[in-house]
């Protein structure tokens, strides 16, 4: 087997470099493209570990996020495996080719966890098992409990989200976790810093993880064992990092140089030293236990309880090629004499470049090797689960409410009604579980704990609103104050139906200005393709006592912005409990991506969903005479008064501030002709809409005609459009451009402050006087009461 796993090392080696040299020297590129990269020295020092791992350690239940500048070496291992094609390695970071780093979504081979932004991969699987534990706590774990593991560059333990989801793991009291750490010491800029491994190892030590430290492979211990082995020992773990790169970039002389000179003329050291040639020396030196199949294999044989478990393995990056060991070559790559210099090392002959099995001696018995690993025994490892059946509009009769205590009632109303859908739905939320009114369903539904813990204050008869009681089959996941790892849960529990092949509907919480903390894992999470729903509230200036810090402003950006989310801002009940149906259903949906001709939105595909939602109370509308208010509201906009022929002024909301356009839409009705208003729940599909339909029509359906354009083609070419939103006015400053009119965009640019919801909408102008006054300056006729 041994030889076999050698084989396949220098295979996957060859491959990795080549990919990228073709991509960078031989592939034909266009005057001014930039440099293609590939990282050849990243992935050389993955490439032991990869082969030990998924070709002795892993199981087809175990998931892996790959290292992202190891991406070369998973496209190998998938070529090999016949997973990955051809025409894809050949097209390595081109359009349409293998992708830069694994995606689950760009990528045809089997990438189980997409990874790019670094730290982001190394936390996710945590959360996978944890969702994997939540799914055994519900007796709907159908296939053998799998490992999650993280391959790690030694200079992503720099992300500060790693220690965040470390803690929280440690609360859940996670397992069947590894991290591979690749600790070949060198940066993108540099060589990290000296002994960090020792904090390294005290830090996972404290979260009770297993520590292999895997510094020396089979060569050295053996030298170690020789008369003098000692002194070499003690010479190598002294080393500074640096020295060790630079003398492995300068090969065996320098080794036999400087090893003499700090430890030569003490006899068997010395005679140690003299017995191997310049080569010998060098491959005894580089021989560290990351790049040693049989350290490996063994380290991973001996953790094979449930315990997480973190690998340190001592790597050289840029190993086995002639970028070994130097300090630029991380964005270093092999010149193209190099590349014939490392090809006739490697056996490779010309015109076999590609060829899987190119250089191997015993092409049968490799073959037959590889028809043997248990990883790739069940073939591609995607599964679907089966959708569930929304629930049904949740109608509430409150006269007076906000979105937010909305939202709370019908997450109530599901839990006390129950169904498929509802059984599946998991909550979670970064310690803000009751102020974002999720009480309720925790009350009903429990929190989830693979071991039962009681409501310590309910036992004491301490009366409480909550009911604190924890067990494997609750369906509400707390967790710690750090907003990054609330979108890595979402991540990983929005992907179950597909890791785990059982669906989960995960709803999240979080105060609105709070998603910008966790927005690199929320975009994570999407580009993954994940499914769920977020729910940011309490948003806006509205939060007026809180003051600028509890604030949010660009999150309706955010929203617009960020693809595979679709972003909603209701104002009143029913619009809320229409999205939300709406969004249960969404979530599930695996289509191909047809446009709807109604919206020429990608309906079909599904995707997640964002909720912003607020605390104030708003009078609510009682009666919807209007048969499109429904699909008006997913689709993005309606009516809430039709303007007439000859609209002066028409007042476009987002949210929240519906009061105040109403308000000035009835101080204006003597004074300005035919005023409408419209009602944008969600600027996000209205613009995405737009532009799709634009699209369309340049691709030849040329009477593609969005949402947006209809109601904006209502309009006189006169009539002026006041938008107005809390939240930065460009979330529905566009609108103006649809169809050309002009548009005067209110909202919030800048921090707010503490005071009250009328102190603060007219500091920053989006009060019923501020719309007032921009219509009376900027249109004709008779005066406008500017005062209420």
């Amino acid at each position: 087997m041994m030889d076999q796993l050698k084989v396949i090392e220098q295979r996957l080696l060859w491959l990795a470099c080549w990919m990228v040299h073709n991509a960078n020297h031989l592939r034909d590129k266009g005057d001014g493209d930039v440099k293609v990269g590939g990282h050849q020295a990243s992935s050389a020092s993955m490439v032991s570990l990869m082969t030990a791992l998924y070709f002795h350690a892993l199981k087809p239940e175990d998931r892996v996020a790959v290292k992202p500048h190891a991406s070369p070496v998973f496209h190998a291992i998938q070529y090999l495996m016949g997973n990955q094609t051809l025409e894809k390695l050949q097209d390595f970071r081109a359009y349409g080719g293998a992708q830069s780093y694994p995606s689950r979504t760009k990528d045809v081979d089997d990438v189980d966890f997409s990874t790019g932004s670094v730290g982001l991969g190394v936390a996710l699987p945590i959360f996978a098992s944890m969702t994997q534990d939540y799914l055994e706590g519900h007796g709907w774990l159908k296939q053998p409990k799998g490992r999650m593991v993280a391959l790690i560059g030694d200079a992503e333990l720099d992300e500060g989200n790693i220690y965040e989801a470390l803690q929280e793991g440690w609360k859940h009291e996670v397992r069947n976790v590894w991290w591979i750490i690749d600790y070949n010491r060198q940066s993108l800029d540099g060589v990290v810093r000296e002994g960090l491994w020792a904090h390294m190892e005290q830090i996972f030590d404290a979260f009770g993880w297993r520590v292999l430290r895997l510094k020396h492979g089979a060569l050295q211990r053996a030298a170690f064992a020789e008369p003098g082995g000692d002194k070499l020992r003690a010479w190598i773990d002294a080393c500074p990092n640096a020295l060790y790169s630079a003398l492995t970039f300068r090969g065996g002389a320098a080794w036999r140089e400087r090893l003499m000179a700090d430890l030569g003329d003490q006899g068997v050291v010395s005679a140690l030293i003299d017995r191997r040639s310049d080569a010998e020396l060098a491959a005894l030196m580089e021989n560290l236990g990351g790049h040693c199949l049989d350290t490996l294999k063994d380290a991973f044989d001996s953790a094979q309880d449930e315990r997480p478990t973190v690998f340190l393995a001592y790597t050289i990056k840029g190993w086995g090629t002639p970028l070994a060991g130097h300090k630029d070559n991380h964005a270093g790559l092999m010149t193209p004499t190099q590349m014939e210099e490392f090809r006739s090392r490697m056996g490779v002959p010309h015109g076999a470049e590609w060829e899987p099995f190119a250089a191997v001696e015993d092409v049968a018995g490799l073959k037959a090797f590889l028809g043997t690993v248990p990883f790739f025994a069940r073939g591609r490892r995607r599964y679907t689960a089966e959708t569930l059946p929304a629930p049904g509009v949740v109608a509430l009769s409150d006269k007076m409410l906000s979105t937010q205590a909305g939202f709370g009632k019908i997450m109530d109303e599901i839990a006390r009604a129950g169904g498929p859908l509802a059984d599946r739905i998991v909550t979670t939320s970064p310690d803000v579980t009751v102020s974002t009114n999720l009480g309720g369903w925790v009350n009903r539904r429990g929190l989830f704990a693979r071991d039962p813990r009681g409501d310590t204050f309910r036992d004491e008869r301490i009366p409480s609103a909550q009911k604190w009681a924890f067990s494997p089959q609750g369906q509400h996941i707390e967790l710690g104050i750090a907003e990054m790892n609330l979108m890595l849960m979402l991540g990983a529990a929005g992907l179950s139906h597909s890791l785990f092949g059982e669906r989960l509907i995960p709803v999240g919480t979080v105060y609105d200005p709070f998603v910008v903390r966790g927005l690199d894992a929320l975009n994570y999470a999407c580009y993954q393709d994940a499914r769920f729903l977020l729910v940011g509230t309490p948003s806006g200036v509205t939060l007026a006592p809180e003051g600028g810090a509890h604030q949010s402003i660009g999150t309706p950006l955010i929203g617009m912005s960020q693809d595979g989310l679709a972003s909603f801002e209701p104002a009143y009940l029913d619009e809320l409990a229409i999205i939300m149906d709406w969004a249960f259903d969404y979530m599930q949906r695996e289509g191909k991506g047809d446009l709807d001709e109604r919206t020429w939105l990608r309906e079909e595909t599904g995707g997640s969903v964002y909720l912003r939602l607020s605390t104030r109370p708003v009078e609510q509308v009682l009666r919807r005479p209007d048969p499109g208010f429904k699909q008006g509201v997913i689709d993005g906009a309606y009516w809430l008064r039709e303007p007439g022929p000859n609209a002066e002024v028409v007042i476009a909301y987002q949210g929240t501030v519906a009061t105040e356009a109403i308000e000035a839409a009835g101080r204006m009705m003597g004074a300005r002709r035919d005023i409408g208003v419209l009602a944008v729940t969600s600027a996000d599909r209205l613009n995405a809409g737009w532009t799709a339909a634009r699209r369309a029509r340049a691709r030849g359906h040329e009477t593609a005609t969005s949402l947006a354009e209809r109601l904006m083609g209502q309009l006189p070419p006169h009539c002026t459009l006041i938008t107005v939103i809390d939240g930065h006015p460009a979330t529905l400053s566009w609108l103006g451009a649809v169809t050309g009119h002009r548009t005067i965009p209110l909202g919030v640019e800048h921090f707010g402050q503490t005071g009250t919801i009328a102190d603060l909408y007219r500091h920053f102008g989006i009060d019923a006087d501020a719309i007032v006054a921009a219509a009376a300056r900027i249109t004709q006729g008779r005066p406008i009461q500017l005062r209420a």
